[in-house]
C-alpha cells in the first residue's frame, strides 16, 4: 500500500516545517515613542491583579515558560496602564524555564517543554504534499514497513525540561507582593477550592501559594488587596471536553455547577474588596480555534493503486452490506448513503470516522460479515466534522503493526480526535449558556465591573480570517508569520495575547472613561519559524 505517513496527513493543513527553529527579531519603529494616555476618574490601577487560568498565565505552545509568561495579557495591560499614569510593577511567579513544561504530551520518563513546529526527517525545508519517510518505522516482526514515521510531523516538545516540582522551579519571590494569578487548566470552582484532581493545577499552583494545600487561588489573590482586577475564567469548564473530541462528558460543566461557581467568584470578590473595580471576560467559541482547523477533514492522500485497493477491500463489501441492512430494515437510505464510503486518486479523500449516533450494526456482523465489525459506526468526515490537532499523529498510522490497517484511511479513529456536528452545537449551546451567566454577573454590578466581550471579538476574528493591527496582519491560525496562535493551536502567540489585552483595555476605557493606550502587538513574538504556508489564511 501507499506510504500514509504523518507528515503528509498534517502537510495537508499547508504547514512546510524547517531542520532549524529561527526566531525573528522585533524591533520598534524608531520614530516611534511611548504613548500615552489617562486612568480616568476612578480607576486605582496601584495594585492590578490578574485571576483565572492559561490564558492569564501566559500559556503557549502547550506550555508555562519565561519567555511566554513575559507575554501575559496582564502583563501587557499593566505596562499600557503605566503608560496612563499608573506606578509600581507587576509581580509574576516567575517559572524560571526557557522551554517549560508541557502537559499536553505525556512522558513516563522525562517531562517535556514547549511545542516547537519542525520538520520530522530533518531534511530541511520541502514544498507541500505526501512525502515519504526518510526513516520509516517498523512493524511488530521488525521487518515490513509500517508505513508510519518514527516522528510524528506535529508541533512537538522543543527537548526536555524541568519538572514543576524540582528546584529550579521553585518560586523564591515574594507571595504576598504577587499580581498574576493565573494557574493553567483551572475550572472556575478550582479557584474556590485549596486542592484540585488536576495535577496540572496542584503542581504549578503549589510553586506560588501562601499555604499549600490550604490556600485557594481566590482567597491569596484577595489577600493581596487588588484596587482593580481583571478575571478571565470559564474557558476550561467547556475547552477540555471539546479538544478532547467531546469523549469524556465529565469534563464538560454543567450550566448550574457554572452559574453557582462564578457567581460564588464575584460574590467573593466584592465581599472582600467592596472598592475595587475589575474587567471580566466572556468565553469564545473554543470550537473555532486552530486546534481543530490544522488538520483538515479531507486529509487523505491516496495514489490510484491505493484508491483502487482499499475500495474493492473495504468500500464494495462495507456498501454491499449497508444495503443489506436497508434492505431488512435495520437502517433508513439516507444513513447508508451517510455511511457510504468512497475513495479516489487524490490528495482530498475525507478521513474515516467512528460516529456515535449512527446506528451500531455490529450485532449484524457476524459469519461473513464479521470482518466488518471495526465498521459497525463508520463513515467518512464532512465538512461539518472538526478534527484535533491530535489528530495529526495518529492520521495514517499503522494500528497493531498491520501496515493494512491504517488510521483515518482504512481504520477509523477514535471518537476523541473529532467532533462531530452534534457535540459541536452541543459545545456552542453550553458556551451561550455560560456567557449568559459572565453577562448576568455583570449585570449585577454594573457600577464596578466591566466585559469584554471576547467572544464577539475572536467571532470577528475569525470570520474575517485575519484583521490588519499595528500594520501587520494577524490571522487566527499557527502559521507564521501572520499567526496569532501558538504552536498547540488552542493558546495564544505573544501578538495574540496583545491582541487580547486590546479586548480587554477597550472595555475598561469604555466602561470607566479611561483612556489606557492600546499594546502594538508587533512589540511582541509571533509563532516561531522556520515554516513556510502555501495555503493558508
Amino acid at each position: 500500500m501507499k506510504k500514509y505517513n504523518r507528515l503528509s496527513i498534517l502537510l495537508s493543513a499547508a504547514l512546510m516545517f524547517g531542520c532549524a527553529q529561527e526566531i525573528d527579531e522585533l524591533k520598534e519603529p524608531e520614530t516611534e515613542g511611548d504613548p500615552t494616555g489617562s486612568l480616568g476618574a476612578t480607576v486605582d490601577a496601584s495594585n492590578f491583579v490578574t485571576i483565572g487560568n492559561s490564558l492569564v498565565a501566559g500559556y503557549q505552545a502547550n506550555a508555562l515558560f519565561t519567555e511566554g509568561q513575559e507575554e501575559s495579557i496582564g502583563k501587557i495591560i499593566h505596562q499600557q496602564m503605566v503608560y496612563a499614569g499608573a506606578t509600581g510593577e507587576f509581580n509574576q511567579p516567575d517559572i524560571n524555564s526557557a522551554n517549560g513544561f508541557s502537559g499536553f504530551i505525556p512522558s513516563t520518563t522525562i517531562p517535556l517543554g514547549r511545542l516547537v513546529l519542525y520538520d520530522p526527517d530533518g531534511t530541511g525545508p520541502r514544498s507541500a504534499g505526501p512525502a515519504a519517510s526518510a526513516t520509516p518505522a517498523r512493524d511488530a516482526s521488525g521487518t515490513a514497513p509500517c508505513n508510519v514515521l518514527e516522528t510524528p510531523a506535529v508541533p512537538a516538545p522543543y527537548n526536555s525540561a524541568s519538572s514543576p516540582l524540582d528546584a529550579s522551579w521553585a518560586f523564591t519571590g515574594n507571595k504576598a507582593e504577587l499580581n498574576n494569578f493565573g494557574v493553567p487548566g483551572i475550572t472556575v470552582g478550582e479557584l474556590l477550592v485549596p486542592t484540585s484532581p488536576n495535577p496540572a493545577f496542584s503542581t504549578y499552583y503549589y510553586r506560588f501559594a501562601t499555604n499549600p494545600g490550604t490556600s485557594t487561588i481566590l482567597g491569596d489573590a484577595i489577600a493581596t488587596n487588588p484596587t482593580f482586577f481583571l478575571v478571565e475564567i470559564g474557558n476550561n469548564d467547556i475547552l477540555g471536553y471539546a479538544t478532547g473530541g467531546a469523549s469524556n462528558g465529565a469534563l464538560l460543566t454543567s450550566t448550574a455547577n457554572f452559574t453557582t461557581r462564578y457567581n460564588a467568584v464575584i460574590a467573593t470578590l466584592f465581599g472582600n474588596l467592596p472598592n475595587a473595580e475589575g474587567v471580566v471576560a466572556n468565553i469564545p467559541n473554543v470550537t473555532s480555534i486552530p486546534f481543530f482547523f490544522t488538520v483538515k477533514w479531507n486529509a487523505i492522500p491516496l495514489d490510484a493503486t491505493t484508491a483502487a485497493t482499499v475500495t474493492t477491500a473495504l468500500a464494495t463489501p462495507y456498501n454491499g452490506f449497508l444495503q443489506v441492512m436497508v434492505t431488512n430494515g435495520i437502517i433508513s437510505a439516507d444513513e447508508a448513503a451517510k455511511r457510504t464510503l468512497t475513495y479516489t486518486a487524490s490528495a482530498t479523500n475525507p478521513i474515516l470516522i467512528s460516529d456515535e449516533t449512527l446506528t451500531d450494526l455490529s450485532p449484524y456482523m457476524t459469519g461473513a460479515a464479521a470482518a466488518l465489525a471495526p465498521y459497525a459506526r463508520a463513515r467518512q468526515t464532512t465538512a461539518n466534522d472538526l478534527i484535533t490537532l491530535t489528530a495529526g499523529s495518529v492520521l495514517g498510522t499503522c494500528v497493531g503493526g498491520n501496515p493494512q490497517a491504517i488510521n483515518g484511511v482504512t481504520m477509523p479513529i477514535g471518537d476523541q480526535y473529532v467532533l462531530i456536528p452534534s457535540e459541536t452545537q452541543e459545545i456552542l449551546t453550553r458556551t451561550a449558556e455560560f456567557n449568559a451567566v459572565i453577562a448576568g454577573a455583570v449585570a449585577a454590578n454594573n457600577t464596578k465591573l466591566a466585559l469584554a466581550d471576547v467572544n464577539a471579538a475572536f467571532t470577528s476574528f475569525v470570520a474575517t480570517k485575519g484583521t490588519v493591527v499595528n500594520g501587520i496582519l494577524l490571522t487566527p491560525s499557527i502559521t507564521p508569520p501572520y499567526a496569532g496562535f501558538s504552536e498547540d493551536g488552542v493558546h495564544p502567540n505573544g501578538r495574540g495575547y496583545a491582541f487580547l489585552a486590546n479586548i480587554f483595555i477597550d472595555a475598561i476605557n469604555a466602561k470607566f472613561g479611561s483612556t489606557i493606550p492600546k499594546a502594538n502587538i508587533t512589540h511582541y513574538r509571533g509563532t516561531r519559524t522556520p515554516i513556510t504556508p502555501t495555503n493558508s489564511y
